[in-house]
């Protein structure tokens, strides 16, 4: 396998209500970009809600999920002869509800699932005032239940990949600036677990700016033999691999030797 091989596998399409383009759009960006390999990887619908569809702007409806997977399982045989097409998903990650995820999950032919916490006691990461009038040591305790999370949802057996894991950071920067010893203890978990972080470049669109993980935790991350993985988290098709060359240099740059694909939820370990 030579070194240009170009893969993404963390898109968006407009199921999910808060991106543009259909999942063919998706698809289509990848062959113009000269990527190999693209994944599909909208978000899970609410399987724990008995509402159908009960944030349209947030997630698929539930009565989606099989078109979804039909979909994406059309594209992958239409487009065979340009470029492999994965079927993926990004899941919510809720300890008490995961059995009710899995369910749903297991049941499909996914190649991989990433794994994504998006909310810690029960607030939206991504919300602005969350951290207003907060202590030093509320915030303390706010970045630990947030590793806390990813911790339980690398050991819960349910996902290859984890998701932007230091994307609390995206409309607060000072996230990043907040000691706890978590990262360590729950990189160490996914080192263990035999899990891969994906290097996710749409912290550009947030205040953030710059990789979800930042340098000093994909440093840690090498330490703890953590794997790794390439998504762009797109959600307008012109981001489809959107930085893959400057984060293969930075990975290199770092120390790590390969990244990672999966097909059928088997890694496949690609040379940097």
């Amino acid at each position: 396998m030579t070194t240009s091989f170009k893969f993404d596998l963390h898109t968006h399409n407009e199921l999910c209500g808060h991106a543009t383009g259909t999942i063919e759009d998706y698809v289509q960006a990848a062959v113009k970009n000269g990527l190999n390999v693209i994944g599909i990887s909208d978000h899970t619908p609410y399987f724990h809600s008995e509402e159908d569809h009960p944030f349209p702007r947030i997630t698929m409806a539930r009565s989606g999920f099989s078109n979804y997977i039909e979909e994406v399982l059309r594209l992958k045989e239409k487009y065979a002869n340009q470029i492999e097409v994965l079927l993926g998903i990004e899941s919510d990650f809720f300890p008490e509800l995961n059995h009710v995820y899995k369910q749903y999950l297991e049941k499909e032919p996914f190649d991989y699932i990433i794994g994504s916490v998006h909310f810690v006691d029960e607030v939206s990461i991504f919300k602005r005032g969350r951290w207003e009038g907060l202590t030093s040591a509320e915030k303390v305790t706010t970045k630990e239940n947030y590793y806390r999370l990813i911790e339980q949802s690398a050991r819960c057996g349910t996902f290859q990949i984890l998701g932007h894991i230091d994307a609390m950071k995206g409309y607060y920067p000072e996230f990043s600036t907040i000691e706890v010893d978590a990262i360590d203890h729950t990189l160490r978990v996914i080192g263990e677990s035999d899990l891969v972080i994906e290097i996710n470049t749409s912290g550009k669109t947030k205040d953030s700016g710059g990789w979800y993980p930042a340098d000093d935790i994909l440093e840690r991350a090498l330490f703890h033999n953590v794997g790794v993985t390439f998504g762009s988290d797109a959600h307008i098709p012109e981001r489809v691999g959107d930085e893959f060359d400057e984060v293969k240099r930075r990975l290199k740059e770092i120390g790590f030797t390969e990244w990672n694909y999966f097909v059928n939820k088997q890694k496949q370990a690609i040379h940097l």
